[in-house]
């Protein structure tokens, strides 16, 4: 299962405030240990809401209107994220809790969301491929080749 730890933006990450150098090593550390156990997929720092976009659309078919940012940072912003990997839910919570806390920066907030997985596999290649191979031997066996 796939799991996102979204880290909210505060005042503080929209500003570009430093953190403290044990915050920065607790963080390595903690990126570190996610990397060596096998379950980090990714995980990425976002540039403040300064240097970002949004598209918004009143209604289906609208024109699209673009607003560039700073953005309030009460909207919910997104600081950082990582994407793993792990077997439950619980694990995935396990490594949510281990992630550090900058000390002395006000509130601080990370969101759990499970990633949806939609892959289609009959539009793989390779399951395509397979599928006509069978094909093509159901018909050779039925006296039927396919041409």
């Amino acid at each position: 299962m796939r799991f996102m730890l979204l880290v909210k933006a505060t005042g503080y990450t929209e500003a570009g405030v430093d953190h403290s150098p044990e915050y920065s090593d607790a963080r390595i550390a903690y990126k570190r240990a996610l990397d060596m156990s096998g379950v980090l997929l990714a995980n990425e720092e976002l540039q403040p809401s300064w240097a970002g976009m949004r598209i918004g659309y009143s209604s289906y078919g609208s024109e699209p209107k673009v607003q560039a940012g700073p953005f309030p940072a009460n909207q919910q912003l997104i600081a950082e994220y990582a994407l793993i990997d792990v077997r439950t839910e619980g694990e995935a919570l396990g490594w949510a809790l281990r992630m550090p806390i900058p000390e002395g920066l006000g509130g601080f907030e990370i969101e759990l969301r499970r990633v949806e997985d939609r892959s289609d596999d009959s539009q793989d290649p390779r399951v395509l491929a397979m599928k006509e191979d069978l094909q093509n031997q159901l018909s050779m066996l039925r006296g039927n080749p396919k041409l």
